[in-house]
């Protein structure tokens, strides 16, 4: 089918699938009767690369914590990636209070009622200000995430590819005849459960679908070849040392704070060295780029991370050192049990019980 062809009966399909999802609708934290503009926002960007079954207890933290956008603007952005430990991305916890901030300053807590303003917005891209006007405002507008897309690739047989232009395209074109002028809250939740709980990326439950019978996805009998997408590419390894300096006297570990742009910004750190890609991890005589000249001594093993675009692969050196050591900008000491007071990200984590398991 041509998705410049109107679809023959829309109304139909939106009744269908309305109905399955007041039935079968999941119950979420963020689908409460009182919900705000902000806490759709919130949910939102929580989920981005998170599946549902994490979100959900950050999501009520974060609401208790910070009831409103006037809160977490008054909070510390410390406080904010503290509280993200966990989630990953922590470029949506920086653009979240980024965006806070400016809604409770410059828009004097107003929050963005429209695609348009939301999209001016730190973090928020098409889909996120698609998502929010259609589920805080009820606006006939067309979020598409990768549980729509996958529901409209296979009820409409889109074979383009859905990476590239034609195929976004079609994608959208589809979703866009389906919005309807009203109630379209419920649609566009209704499209990303079934996505979620019945058109399922491996092994969808056709039999279970409300839309079966208009899937042409279905009808030609291999829906779980839909959508088309290019082959994933391999993760390059990179690799890193990671100085574990210790105080002889108090036992406090180096920590370091990672500049506020780029991967993990913002977030405390064990100092190390430029994360690589090489044939081997940069163990020479020098052991990189140390914080201090002191003698290493390398830990057995190494911690891996699995990040988004790439594998990283860290080796661990132990080192000491007297108090009364001139810190650079950006560094602490910090007592092993009081790490959980900082923003330390999951890779860090596992350096600490790395570390633990071999010097204790």
């Amino acid at each position: 089918m041509d998705a410049k062809q109107k679809i023959k009966t829309p109304q139909n399909i939106v009744k269908k699938l309305l109905q399955w999802y007041g039935d079968h609708g999941r119950d979420l934290p963020w689908r409460c009767d009182d919900r705000t503009p902000y806490g759709v926002w919130l949910s939102e960007t929580m989920l981005q690369q998170t599946t549902v079954v994490t979100v959900a207890p950050y999501y009520l933290e974060f609401l208790q914590r910070w009831p409103s956008v006037g809160d977490l603007a008054s909070a510390d952005l410390d406080q904010v990636l503290h509280a993200w430990q966990g989630l990953g991305y922590y470029s949506r916890a920086r653009n979240l209070y980024k965006a806070a901030c400016i809604i409770a300053k410059d828009l004097r807590g107003e929050f963005p009622d429209n695609e348009q303003d939301l999209l001016k917005l730190p973090g928020i891209g098409i889909y996120t200000a698609a998502a929010v006007a259609a589920i805080a405002y009820e606006h006939p507008t067309t979020p598409v995430d990768g549980n729509i897309e996958r529901v409209m690739a296979r009820l409409f047989n889109v074979h383009e590819n859905v990476r590239e232009k034609t195929g976004r395209q079609k994608i959208r074109d589809y979703a866009v005849q389906l919005t309807p002028e009203i109630d379209n809250r419920h649609w566009v939740q209704a499209l990303m459960d079934l996505g979620a709980t019945v058109c399922k990326p491996k092994k969808p439950d056709c039999l279970a679908c409300p839309l079966m019978d208009v899937c042409q996805g279905y009808k030609i009998g291999s829906p779980e070849q839909l959508p088309i997408k290019p082959p994933k590419k391999k993760r390059p390894v990179r690799y890193g040392t990671v100085y574990w300096l210790v105080q002889k006297n108090t036992g406090a570990v180096l920590l370091r704070r990672r500049p506020e742009n780029g991967l993990l910004g913002g977030m405390m750190e064990f100092p190390s060295c430029d994360w690589l890609e090489r044939s081997t991890p940069p163990l020479g005589p020098d052991y990189g780029e140390q914080p201090i000249i002191t003698e290493w001594r390398p830990l057995p093993g190494h911690v891996r991370h699995v990040f988004t675009h790439f594998e990283l692969r860290l080796a661990v050196v132990h080192g000491t050192v007297n108090d009364g050591l001139n810190l650079a900008e950006h560094c602490l000491w910090c007592l092993p049990d009081d790490f959980h007071n900082h923003a330390l990200p999951t890779v860090m984590k596992k350096i600490i019980t790395h570390v633990m398991s071999k010097i204790l």
